[in-house]
């Protein structure tokens, strides 16, 4: 049971919002009831979360690799859950998702992969990422690139910490 209450989903105020979230997510999930508490909130992080996943040059595999990552970090069973069909859509194998956090040493994640890894445990666990982490991780995308996987690392830490602080778990 999460900290507080779901909204009322039948609620005329919200049908429009309801409606969008639906379009783009298919059904109105655990987080954006919760989200829908407040809907410039809930609008804003749709547009926001949508263009991550949607919108951005990102292969597929690398976003959702950052996005595993973040949701075991952070210890968010409910992001795990919501991203382990799609993690292994894009080609992330079990194997690979098996070793996370604890990536490094291992022989499953390529050179691109492991300063990836890297750069989203650095954001994730003291914010402020050293010189050689960047430095890795610049050499191997381009600015816009770059910036994509700085914005969907930042993210996806923000979509744990609010399923966190309100416990929101998988049913």
């Amino acid at each position: 049971m999460a900290r507080i209450e779901k909204p009322d989903l039948d609620a005329e105020s919200l049908r429009g919002l309801i409606s969008d979230i639906t379009k783009g997510r298919g059904s109105v999930i655990d987080l954006y009831a919760m989200l829908l508490h407040s809907p410039p909130v809930a609008s804003g992080w749709l547009e926001y979360l949508s263009a991550i996943r949607r919108k951005t040059s990102m292969e597929d595999a690398i976003r959702e690799l950052v996005i595993m990552q973040i949701a075991a970090l952070n210890d968010s069973s409910y992001e795990a859950a919501q991203h382990r069909k799609l993690a292994l859509d894009a080609g992330l194998s079990e194997a690979q998702l098996s070793v996370l956090p604890e990536w490094q040493g291992s022989d499953r994640f390529d050179r691109r992969e492991q300063a990836v890894l890297a750069y989203a445990d650095a954001m994730t666990r003291q914010v402020q990422v050293p010189d050689a982490v960047f430095a890795n991780v610049a050499a191997l995308f381009d600015t816009r690139a770059l910036v994509e996987l700085t914005a969907t690392i930042a993210a996806y830490n923000m979509v744990s910490r609010f399923l966190e602080a309100l416990e929101i778990r998988f049913p």
